[in-house]
Protein backbone atom coordinates (compact mmCIF):
# COMPACT_ATOMS: atom_id res chain seq x y z
CA UNK A 1 0.00 0.00 0.00
CA UNK A 2 1.19 3.50 -0.76
CA UNK A 3 1.39 5.42 2.46
CA UNK A 4 0.26 8.98 2.71
CA UNK A 5 2.97 11.52 1.86
CA UNK A 6 4.07 14.09 4.44
CA UNK A 7 3.34 17.32 2.59
CA UNK A 8 5.57 19.36 4.91
CA UNK A 9 8.67 17.40 3.82
CA UNK A 10 8.42 18.35 0.14
CA UNK A 11 9.11 21.66 -1.53
CA UNK A 12 6.73 23.16 -4.05
CA UNK A 13 9.02 22.09 -6.89
CA UNK A 14 9.10 18.51 -5.60
CA UNK A 15 5.30 18.42 -5.42
CA UNK A 16 4.88 19.61 -9.00
CA UNK A 17 7.60 17.18 -10.10
CA UNK A 18 5.49 14.37 -8.68
CA UNK A 19 2.39 15.83 -10.33
CA UNK A 20 3.80 15.79 -13.86
CA UNK A 21 4.89 12.12 -13.50
CA UNK A 22 8.32 12.41 -15.17
CA UNK A 23 8.57 8.66 -15.75
CA UNK A 24 5.75 8.91 -18.28
CA UNK A 25 7.38 11.64 -20.37
CA UNK A 26 9.59 9.33 -22.50
CA UNK A 27 6.33 7.93 -23.89
CA UNK A 28 5.46 11.38 -25.21
CA UNK A 29 8.92 12.04 -26.61
CA UNK A 30 9.50 8.70 -28.32
CA UNK A 31 7.04 9.03 -31.24
CA UNK A 32 8.30 12.55 -31.92
CA UNK A 33 11.85 11.22 -32.29
CA UNK A 34 10.56 8.67 -34.79
CA UNK A 35 8.62 11.31 -36.72
CA UNK A 36 11.65 13.62 -36.87
CA UNK A 37 13.84 10.80 -38.19
CA UNK A 38 11.33 9.95 -40.91
CA UNK A 39 11.02 13.62 -41.91
CA UNK A 40 14.81 13.80 -42.19
CA UNK A 41 14.69 11.19 -44.96
CA UNK A 42 12.53 13.56 -47.02
CA UNK A 43 14.40 16.81 -46.49
CA UNK A 44 16.67 18.48 -43.91
CA UNK A 45 14.71 19.12 -40.72
CA UNK A 46 14.40 22.65 -39.36
CA UNK A 47 15.41 22.27 -35.68
CA UNK A 48 13.12 25.03 -34.37
CA UNK A 49 9.75 23.44 -35.23
CA UNK A 50 11.19 20.05 -34.30
CA UNK A 51 11.97 21.30 -30.79
CA UNK A 52 8.55 22.98 -30.53
CA UNK A 53 6.84 19.71 -31.49
CA UNK A 54 8.81 17.88 -28.81
CA UNK A 55 7.90 20.47 -26.18
CA UNK A 56 4.22 20.38 -27.16
CA UNK A 57 4.19 16.58 -26.97
CA UNK A 58 5.64 16.67 -23.45
CA UNK A 59 3.16 19.38 -22.44
CA UNK A 60 0.25 17.27 -23.72
CA UNK A 61 1.43 14.35 -21.58
CA UNK A 62 1.76 16.61 -18.55
CA UNK A 63 -1.74 17.99 -19.21
CA UNK A 64 -3.19 14.48 -19.29
CA UNK A 65 -1.33 13.57 -16.09
CA UNK A 66 -2.53 16.64 -14.17
CA UNK A 67 -6.15 16.26 -15.26
CA UNK A 68 -6.03 12.56 -14.41
CA UNK A 69 -4.58 13.30 -10.96
CA UNK A 70 -7.18 15.84 -9.88
CA UNK A 71 -10.21 14.36 -11.67
CA UNK A 72 -9.66 10.85 -10.31
CA UNK A 73 -9.43 12.30 -6.80
CA UNK A 74 -12.62 14.32 -7.22
CA UNK A 75 -14.45 11.28 -8.61
CA UNK A 76 -13.29 9.24 -5.62
CA UNK A 77 -11.32 6.81 -7.76
CA UNK A 78 -7.94 7.52 -6.14
CA UNK A 79 -7.88 6.45 -2.50
CA UNK A 80 -5.16 5.81 0.07
CA UNK A 81 -5.22 2.13 -0.92
CA UNK A 82 -4.13 2.60 -4.53
CA UNK A 83 -1.04 0.71 -5.66
CA UNK A 84 0.36 3.29 -8.04
CA UNK A 85 2.82 6.11 -7.34
CA UNK A 86 1.79 9.03 -5.13
CA UNK A 87 -0.94 11.25 -6.54
CA UNK A 88 -0.51 14.82 -5.40
CA UNK A 89 -4.19 15.70 -5.03
CA UNK A 90 -5.18 12.54 -3.18
CA UNK A 91 -2.17 12.79 -0.85
CA UNK A 92 -2.77 16.45 -0.08
CA UNK A 93 0.47 17.67 -1.61
CA UNK A 94 -1.45 20.06 -3.87
CA UNK A 95 -4.99 21.35 -3.70
CA UNK A 96 -7.44 20.56 -6.52
CA UNK A 97 -7.59 24.21 -7.54
CA UNK A 98 -3.80 24.32 -7.85
CA UNK A 99 -3.71 21.25 -10.07
CA UNK A 100 -6.55 22.53 -12.27
CA UNK A 101 -4.69 25.85 -12.60
CA UNK A 102 -1.55 23.97 -13.59
CA UNK A 103 -3.51 21.99 -16.16
CA UNK A 104 -5.00 25.14 -17.70
CA UNK A 105 -1.57 26.81 -17.84
CA UNK A 106 -0.11 23.70 -19.49
CA UNK A 107 -2.91 23.58 -22.07
CA UNK A 108 -2.50 27.27 -22.94
CA UNK A 109 1.27 26.86 -23.31
CA UNK A 110 0.78 23.86 -25.60
CA UNK A 111 -1.76 25.85 -27.63
CA UNK A 112 0.76 28.66 -28.08
CA UNK A 113 3.24 26.20 -29.56
CA UNK A 114 0.45 24.66 -31.61
CA UNK A 115 -0.42 28.03 -33.17
CA UNK A 116 3.19 28.38 -34.33
CA UNK A 117 3.17 24.85 -35.75
CA UNK A 118 -0.13 25.53 -37.53
CA UNK A 119 1.57 28.30 -39.50
CA UNK A 120 3.81 25.56 -40.89
CA UNK A 121 1.50 22.56 -41.19
CA UNK A 122 -1.83 24.31 -41.77
CA UNK A 123 -5.34 23.10 -40.95
CA UNK A 124 -4.37 19.45 -40.24
CA UNK A 125 -2.21 20.66 -37.35
CA UNK A 126 -5.09 22.67 -35.89
CA UNK A 127 -7.39 19.66 -36.08
CA UNK A 128 -4.83 17.29 -34.56
CA UNK A 129 -3.94 19.73 -31.79
CA UNK A 130 -7.54 20.43 -30.83
CA UNK A 131 -8.36 16.71 -30.84
CA UNK A 132 -5.30 15.93 -28.71
CA UNK A 133 -6.16 18.54 -26.06
CA UNK A 134 -9.80 17.47 -25.98
CA UNK A 135 -8.85 13.81 -25.64
CA UNK A 136 -6.30 14.54 -22.90
CA UNK A 137 -9.11 16.11 -20.85
CA UNK A 138 -11.86 13.65 -21.76
CA UNK A 139 -9.59 10.74 -20.90
CA UNK A 140 -10.57 11.32 -17.27
CA UNK A 141 -13.24 14.03 -17.18
CA UNK A 142 -16.92 13.81 -18.05
CA UNK A 143 -19.74 11.27 -17.90
CA UNK A 144 -18.16 9.28 -20.73
CA UNK A 145 -14.50 9.51 -19.83
CA UNK A 146 -12.26 7.36 -22.00
CA UNK A 147 -10.58 5.56 -19.10
CA UNK A 148 -13.88 4.63 -17.46
CA UNK A 149 -15.30 3.08 -20.63
CA UNK A 150 -12.32 1.08 -21.83
CA UNK A 151 -11.32 3.47 -24.62
CA UNK A 152 -7.96 4.47 -23.16
CA UNK A 153 -6.10 1.83 -25.17
CA UNK A 154 -7.57 3.05 -28.44
CA UNK A 155 -6.76 6.64 -27.45
CA UNK A 156 -3.12 5.72 -26.79
CA UNK A 157 -2.78 3.81 -30.06
CA UNK A 158 -4.21 6.65 -32.15
CA UNK A 159 -2.77 9.75 -30.49
CA UNK A 160 0.56 8.50 -29.14
CA UNK A 161 1.09 6.41 -32.24
CA UNK A 162 -0.29 7.57 -35.54
CA UNK A 163 -1.08 11.20 -34.68
CA UNK A 164 2.25 11.84 -32.94
CA UNK A 165 4.46 10.19 -35.56
CA UNK A 166 2.54 11.18 -38.69
CA UNK A 167 1.79 14.66 -37.35
CA UNK A 168 5.47 15.30 -36.62
CA UNK A 169 6.53 14.15 -40.08
CA UNK A 170 3.78 16.16 -41.78
CA UNK A 171 4.80 19.40 -40.06
CA UNK A 172 8.49 18.94 -40.78
CA UNK A 173 8.35 17.38 -44.26
CA UNK A 174 4.87 18.17 -45.65
CA UNK A 175 4.30 14.56 -46.67
CA UNK A 176 3.54 11.16 -45.15
CA UNK A 177 5.92 8.40 -46.27
CA UNK A 178 4.86 4.81 -45.71
CA UNK A 179 7.29 4.52 -42.79
CA UNK A 180 5.12 7.05 -40.90
CA UNK A 181 2.40 4.46 -40.61
CA UNK A 182 4.88 1.75 -39.63
CA UNK A 183 6.39 4.01 -36.97
CA UNK A 184 2.95 5.13 -35.81
CA UNK A 185 1.81 1.54 -35.34
CA UNK A 186 4.93 0.48 -33.44
CA UNK A 187 4.90 3.51 -31.14
CA UNK A 188 1.16 3.21 -30.57
CA UNK A 189 1.46 -0.43 -29.58
CA UNK A 190 4.36 0.09 -27.19
CA UNK A 191 2.71 3.06 -25.48
CA UNK A 192 -0.55 1.12 -25.24
CA UNK A 193 1.53 -1.53 -23.49
CA UNK A 194 2.40 1.04 -20.81
CA UNK A 195 -1.29 1.65 -20.26
CA UNK A 196 -1.95 -2.10 -20.04
CA UNK A 197 0.59 -2.38 -17.21
CA UNK A 198 -1.21 0.43 -15.43
CA UNK A 199 -4.60 -1.27 -15.92
CA UNK A 200 -3.41 -4.66 -14.65
CA UNK A 201 -1.80 -3.05 -11.60
CA UNK A 202 -4.98 -1.14 -10.74
CA UNK A 203 -7.39 -3.91 -11.71
CA UNK A 204 -9.00 -4.34 -8.28
CA UNK A 205 -9.39 -0.65 -7.50
CA UNK A 206 -10.67 0.03 -11.02
CA UNK A 207 -13.36 -2.61 -10.59
CA UNK A 208 -14.51 -0.96 -7.37
CA UNK A 209 -14.64 2.37 -9.20
CA UNK A 210 -16.74 0.88 -11.99
CA UNK A 211 -14.13 1.25 -14.70
CA UNK A 212 -14.41 -1.00 -17.70
CA UNK A 213 -11.24 -2.01 -19.46
CA UNK A 214 -9.84 -5.33 -20.62
CA UNK A 215 -8.37 -6.47 -17.25
CA UNK A 216 -11.44 -5.42 -15.23
CA UNK A 217 -13.83 -7.10 -17.68
CA UNK A 218 -11.92 -10.26 -18.52
CA UNK A 219 -9.27 -10.64 -15.82
CA UNK A 220 -5.53 -10.35 -15.51
CA UNK A 221 -4.87 -13.07 -18.07
CA UNK A 222 -6.60 -10.96 -20.71
CA UNK A 223 -4.36 -8.03 -19.79
CA UNK A 224 -1.29 -10.25 -20.14
CA UNK A 225 -2.47 -11.34 -23.59
CA UNK A 226 -3.07 -7.73 -24.64
CA UNK A 227 0.45 -6.78 -23.47
CA UNK A 228 1.88 -9.72 -25.42
CA UNK A 229 0.01 -8.70 -28.58
CA UNK A 230 1.26 -5.12 -28.32
CA UNK A 231 4.88 -6.27 -28.05
CA UNK A 232 4.51 -8.78 -30.88
CA UNK A 233 3.01 -6.24 -33.26
CA UNK A 234 5.71 -3.68 -32.46
CA UNK A 235 8.50 -6.11 -33.31
CA UNK A 236 6.92 -8.23 -36.06
CA UNK A 237 5.88 -5.25 -38.17
CA UNK A 238 9.58 -4.56 -38.80
CA UNK A 239 10.40 -7.69 -40.83
CA UNK A 240 7.05 -7.22 -42.57
CA UNK A 241 8.11 -3.71 -43.66
CA UNK A 242 11.44 -5.09 -44.83
CA UNK A 243 9.80 -7.95 -46.73
CA UNK A 244 7.39 -5.58 -48.46
CA UNK A 245 10.28 -3.43 -49.63
CA UNK A 246 9.34 -0.39 -47.53
CA UNK A 247 12.73 -0.34 -45.83
CA UNK A 248 16.13 -2.00 -45.98
CA UNK A 249 17.63 -4.34 -43.40
CA UNK A 250 18.43 -1.43 -41.07
CA UNK A 251 14.75 -1.44 -40.10
CA UNK A 252 15.46 -4.58 -38.07
CA UNK A 253 17.76 -2.63 -35.73
CA UNK A 254 15.08 -2.31 -32.97
CA UNK A 255 15.23 -6.10 -32.65
CA UNK A 256 18.24 -5.43 -30.42
CA UNK A 257 15.63 -4.60 -27.80
CA UNK A 258 13.93 -8.01 -28.04
CA UNK A 259 15.76 -9.44 -24.96
CA UNK A 260 14.49 -6.51 -22.87
CA UNK A 261 10.98 -6.96 -24.28
CA UNK A 262 11.09 -10.67 -23.35
CA UNK A 263 12.18 -9.76 -19.82
CA UNK A 264 9.25 -7.39 -19.44
CA UNK A 265 6.83 -9.94 -20.90
CA UNK A 266 8.00 -12.45 -18.31
CA UNK A 267 7.58 -9.89 -15.52
CA UNK A 268 4.05 -9.13 -16.67
CA UNK A 269 3.17 -12.82 -16.40
CA UNK A 270 4.78 -13.44 -13.01
CA UNK A 271 4.71 -10.27 -10.89
CA UNK A 272 1.83 -9.86 -8.45
CA UNK A 273 -0.16 -6.63 -9.03
CA UNK A 274 1.51 -4.69 -6.23
CA UNK A 275 3.65 -1.53 -6.08
CA UNK A 276 6.45 -3.55 -7.75
CA UNK A 277 4.36 -3.20 -10.90
CA UNK A 278 5.38 0.47 -10.93
CA UNK A 279 8.88 -0.68 -11.87
CA UNK A 280 7.47 -2.69 -14.77
CA UNK A 281 5.57 0.39 -15.93
CA UNK A 282 8.75 2.50 -15.89
CA UNK A 283 10.70 -0.22 -17.67
CA UNK A 284 8.05 -0.46 -20.39
CA UNK A 285 8.35 3.30 -20.92
CA UNK A 286 12.13 2.86 -21.14
CA UNK A 287 11.69 0.08 -23.69
CA UNK A 288 9.56 2.45 -25.77
CA UNK A 289 12.30 5.08 -25.73
CA UNK A 290 15.03 2.56 -26.58
CA UNK A 291 12.94 1.19 -29.43
CA UNK A 292 12.24 4.71 -30.72
CA UNK A 293 15.94 5.59 -30.75
CA UNK A 294 16.87 2.37 -32.56
CA UNK A 295 14.00 2.86 -35.04
CA UNK A 296 15.13 6.45 -35.67
CA UNK A 297 18.71 5.35 -36.34
CA UNK A 298 17.43 2.64 -38.68
CA UNK A 299 15.33 5.14 -40.61
CA UNK A 300 18.24 7.55 -41.04
CA UNK A 301 20.30 4.74 -42.58
CA UNK A 302 17.36 3.47 -44.68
Amino acid sequence: MIHSTDSSSKSGLQRWWLAIRPRTLPAAMSPVFVGIAIAQTVKPVDPIPAVVILICAVLMQILANLVNDVADFQKGTDTSGRLGPTRVTQSGLLKPRQVWTGAIFTALTAMTGGIYLATIGGLPVIIMGAAAILSAVLYTVGPFSLEDHGLGDLFALIFFGFVAVCGTTWILAGTLPILCWVGGLTMGCLITGILVVNNVRDMDSDRKAGRRNIPTRFGRRAGEIEYTIMLLIAFLVLPAAWGLGWANTWILLPWLAVPRAYQLWHMMRTLPPEPGFNHLLAMTAQLTLIYAILFSVAVVFN
